[in-house]
């Protein structure tokens, strides 16, 4: 999984979402036929990446990651206590076994104070502004001991690829794999509309890049999440598969704070 949360929001909760966020449902849009790829990677597609067409520097819009960089998010599932999500981009780069050298992002789930999950992502962009995932460290943990590492990846270990988990150019209708590895990270998105608004406690925002997520690995799981421009990810909600919502309480940018959330 990527550093934003899956989190779940039944299909009969669909209707109301949608007239809350100005977003549409049902599941023609996983179905239909991708209407272009805009040169992004595609399901189990091979690339070859080129080191020398990327950076560390991440200054996509829709999803820039600067050191320093913080989100805080609350995670609900319908139940049990709400999950609280901290993302933060530190100053620490990690070479991947395909030659691409990525920004580590720090992404720590907890409930109720005790450590669920503790993950490293690893981002770079390249030279045409997307922003690609290159794998994660990930560790779920229970009664404070690790209990698995499923999930964890790397692209050129294992046949894993990397992905793009934010395109230079969003358009409505381009789909793109944002990660591979055959029967543990199989993420693919499309770009539904630039032009949603949505609520959450970090505060309004409009102009939303919204995009659809599944994998072909569960099926029945299809996932909405926004991204505000100069912020990144705000909220995501599951509208098939599940019930939950996963929100922005806070965020931090340099100097800056957005958001009345708890930190």
């Amino acid at each position: 999984m990527t550093g934003f949360r899956r989190g779940r929001v039944g299909a009969a909760a669909c209707a109301l979402a949608a007239l809350a966020l100005g977003a549409g449902c049902g599941s023609e849009e996983e179905r239909a036929a991708a209407t272009g790829s805009g040169g992004l990677p595609q399901g189990s597609e091979r690339v070859k990446l080129d080191p020398a067409d990327f950076t560390t520097t991440i200054d996509n819009p829709y999803w820039p990651m600067k050191p320093g960089m913080r989100w805080v998010y609350r995670e609900t599932s319908g139940d049990g206590p709400p999950s609280r999500v901290v993302v933060t981009v530190t100053d620490r780069t990690k070479r991947v076994a395909a030659g691409v050298v990525g920004r580590v992002v720090h992404d720590r789930v907890t409930r109720a104070g005790r450590l669920v999950e503790d993950t490293l992502d690893w981002y770079a962009q390249d030279g045409d502004g997307n922003v690609w995932y290159l794998g994660e460290a990930t560790k779920e943990y229970e009664d404070g001991k690790v209990s698995s590492t499923k999930g964890s990846w790397e692209a050129g270990v294992d046949g894993a690829q990397a992905g793009v988990i934010m395109p230079a150019d969003p358009r409505a209708g381009i789909t793109y794999r944002q990660e591979y590895r055959a029967g543990e990270a199989e993420d693919r998105g499309r770009v539904l509309a630039l032009d949603e608004r949505v609520e959450v406690p970090a505060g309004s925002f409009d102009r939303l890049l919204m995009t659809r997520d599944w994998t072909p690995l569960e099926p029945d799981v299809v996932e909405h999440k926004f991204y505000a421009r100069g912020t990144g990810p705000v909220l995501a909600l599951d509208i098939s598969g599940g019930s939950g919502r996963e929100e922005l309480l806070r965020f931090t940018r340099g100097r800056r704070d957005v958001g009345n959330g708890a930190p």
